[in-house]
């Protein structure tokens, strides 16, 4: 590895610390290196506060070292005025020398001039440094940018023998075919993302709250895919600990493929990411459309004998974990 792989790499690192805050922001993370010494580090602050270079900057104590340093980023520092103002502008006030990139912004209001604007100033600047990594890294954003629609994640749990739900059920709660570690994962995974979506049948049949009560994050927004004809005002989709958007026919039409309107939507809304845990039916609508990014399934040791079918695809498998006794397997489009 060499040594700006090395500090890119880290900026990988420390750029995670934004996973779940900075949306629909890139989760950006920069050094700032001095004789091989990081003397500054910074990730992207929550959703419009200061950018990872900016917050990079701020962290040096002695400013003047700035105009003999050199600054990683994983992502092109931005030349537009949004939020706040431009991450290039900054840079060049500081009169930092060289740059060093991951990746380019794929972003119509970025792409390339960033770049183009510290080279016209003069400074050295790299391009394409762990250029795979940073972009898998910025997955949500790109998918966000290029597809126009959220990165799309599938989340199931199924038993030993294939099914999701049993066939009859006693009340109105989720059966678990989880330990309480993996459930708590899940809870980890939806702070980590902006949206989560279910359908009204998930909603009637187990009513859940699709919070992160079992872990420290932010709630995603709860979207519900269904008719409007279904009164849902004493199921826990409506308290107050997050919000709650229905996906009715008002928005869907339902006679036509569903996944599609649902991506559009949220593009438009400008959600970047989403997880669905719905039943299989509304997971079946996003992989025979095509419309999913990553799966996430668990297999626990129980059995129903009978019940609803786990959802049927096909994707590479990328890792597989234990967690006691629950196997978790994760997919990606192939």
């Amino acid at each position: 590895m060499t040594q700006d792989e090395k500090y890119i790499h880290r900026c990988l690192q420390i750029g995670t610390n934004g996973l779940g805050s900075t949306r629909p922001n890139p989760m950006v993370g920069s050094v700032i290196v001095l004789n091989n010494e990081i003397i500054g580090e910074g990730f992207t602050s929550p959703y419009g506060g200061p950018h990872a270079e900016v917050n990079a900057i701020n962290s040096v104590k002695y400013k003047d070292a700035l105009e003999k340093a050199t600054l990683y980023v994983t992502l092109e520092p931005c030349s537009h005025f949004g939020k706040t103002p431009p991450c290039s502008d900054l840079i060049l006030e500081k009169r930092i020398p060289r740059i060093v990139i991951g990746c380019m912004d794929d972003n119509p209001t970025v792409a390339g001039r960033g770049i183009e604007k510290l080279k016209s100033a003069g400074c050295d600047v790299m391009v394409g440094i762990l250029n795979e990594e940073c972009k898998k890294h910025h997955r949500r954003f790109f998918t966000f940018v290029n597809k126009k629609r959220p990165y799309i994640i599938l989340k199931w749990a199924e038993t030993s023998d294939g099914f999701i739900a049993p066939i009859e059920k006693k009340e109105q709660n989720p059966v678990w075919i989880t330990n309480g570690y993996s459930r708590q994962l899940v809870h980890k995974w939806r702070a980590e993302e902006q949206a989560i979506l279910v359908g009204t049948k998930t909603v009637m049949a187990d009513n859940p709250s699709l919070t992160v009560r079992d872990w420290h994050g932010n709630n995603p927004t709860r979207y519900i895919l269904g008719t409007s004809d279904i009164n849902m005002t004493d199921f826990q989709i409506r308290n107050n600990e997050a919000t709650t958007v229905l996906l009715n026919e008002d928005i869907i039409d339902f006679k036509q493929p569903v996944a599609a309107q649902v991506c559009n939507y949220l593009f438009n809304n400008d959600v970047n990411s989403i997880i669905i845990e719905g039943g299989t039916t509304t997971l079946q609508s996003f992989i025979d459309e095509g419309l999913w990014d990553e799966a996430r399934v668990f297999k626990g040791t129980g059995e129903f004998k009978n019940g609803t079918k786990a959802p049927e695809f096909y994707g590479k498998l990328i890792s597989s974990h234990n967690y006691l006794n629950d196997t978790l397997k994760i997919y990606e489009q192939n």
